[in-house]
């Protein structure tokens, strides 16, 4: 069986008409790959946080899990299309998501409540981090679509979820 010929490698890019040189364009792609991969290693932590929730809270954090790996999962078809756009090639599968992202891998066990928000909120953080830097970089290398889809979609989303995230864990705390 002969396998078809790649129709655009990885970290290649094809012409487009965006009014962005080569160079912004692929500067633009390596980081929003990069936030691609943290933001897919985020939702399936979600995702694996709703399958494995347990306790008195158990309706209310499987729906808010539920509920936040959703909006992840919406927030990671904007950013590949972003770099669809500016020529590129997204990643896709959740390998090259894991080998890219810098959120730690977690156990295969099911953690404590309290483990589970520690472990997001740490994800939250090298997620925002990480976006606030590419945020700068693609506004000073005048890629205003990319600093967008960084500042409007991808901080604030994350923001807003480390703040419920930080609720919980302040509630499970003090009890």
């Amino acid at each position: 069986m002969t396998r078809p010929k790649t129709q655009q490698r990885y970290g290649d890019l094809k012409p487009m008409k965006v009014a962005l040189s080569e160079n912004i364009r692929k500067a633009s792609v390596i980081d929003l790959n990069r936030a691609l991969a943290d933001t897919i290693v985020l939702r399936d932590l979600y995702k694996k946080h709703h399958w494995q929730v347990t306790g008195p809270t158990f309706r209310e954090l499987h729906l808010l899990f539920d509920e936040h790996q959703a909006q992840q999962g919406e927030l990671i078809d904007e950013i590949a299309e972003r770099i669809m756009q500016l020529g590129g090639v997204s990643i896709a599968m959740g390998a090259d998501a894991a080998e890219e992202s810098e959120i730690p891998r977690p156990p295969r066990d099911r953690e404590a409540p309290v483990a589970k928000f520690d472990r997001l909120l740490l994800a939250h953080e090298i997620v925002l981090s990480f976006a606030r830097q590419a945020a700068r970089r693609g506004s000073e290398q005048g890629d205003d679509g990319a600093n967008d889809l960084f500042v409007s979609d991808l901080i604030r989303l994350n923001e807003k979820q480390a703040w419920f995230v930080t609720e919980h864990l302040t509630n499970m705390k003090t009890e």
